[in-house]
């Protein structure tokens, strides 16, 4: 059984749609923290659609916030707990996909998904494991979990962008690399962008990686 997401969304300019991007907010926060960013991303692509679920937890450390699995290290949850919140959430993202598809006539190769820290590592879990291929990956400020189940677990390998803060206190810098490395050794087309000088955030030239990315890969 998947439970339902609240879901944000910003229509695309031109009225048409013709591709989408669907955002992954992290830990403690929802929708609404990534959904702003369609304003300027969408003066460059007229033709996109952007979507902005709610994680499908209440967050233990934020009633406020919302949470795709627990975190011990934060919240003093147990390793089986974060686990199995994982594994739900996992579930309810594809779920949640397959009905964004048929809700709105779109195809996995018209969807890049954006995540952001914990948003990140379900979207680098989730897309690869799915059937048919997605646009591309966006991941800021996240990491790859079980990396070591990618290459026997993965049915597709769509293009994949990585922006890390090298001042990232949160999510260490360093998992940058390590999960650049898994992804090009499971033979993702990979792209990494180091955000010099940010922390566990966004900076504006982090985003302006993200929208060469989208004008890439997405459908025009």
């Amino acid at each position: 059984m998947t439970r339902d997401m609240k879901l944000g969304r910003v229509a695309p300019r031109s009225g048409t749609v013709k591709s989408a991007v669907i955002f992954l907010h992290g830990y403690g926060a929802d929708g609404d923290d990534l959904l702003g960013l369609a304003d300027p991303l969408g003066e460059h692509l007229p033709d996109t659609l952007f979507l902005a679920p709610d994680a499908p937890e209440e967050c233990i450390t934020n009633p406020f916030g919302r949470q795709w699995f627990p975190i011990p290290w934060m919240d003093e949850s147990k390793p089986e707990e974060a686990a199995a919140g994982f594994a739900q959430s996992s579930l309810d993202l594809d779920a949640f996909l397959d009905k964004v598809m048929a809700d709105e006539g779109l195809s996995p190769s018209q969807i890049v998904v954006f995540g952001f820290s914990q948003g990140t590592m379900m979207a680098l879990h989730v897309i690869p494991r799915r059937a048919e291929a997605f646009a591309g990956i966006i991941g800021f400020s996240g990491r790859l979990l079980r990396p070591e189940a990618l290459q026997e677990e993965l049915q597709t390998k769509p293009p994949v962008l990585l922006a890390h803060g090298n001042t990232d206190q949160i999510v260490p810098f360093s998992d940058l690399q390590k999960t650049a490395d898994a992804l090009l050794e499971a033979g993702f087309t990979t792209y990494a962008h180091v955000m010099e000088g940010t922390g566990h955030g966004i900076s504006p030239d982090g985003l302006g990686t993200a929208l060469s990315f989208l004008k890439e890969y997405l459908p025009s």
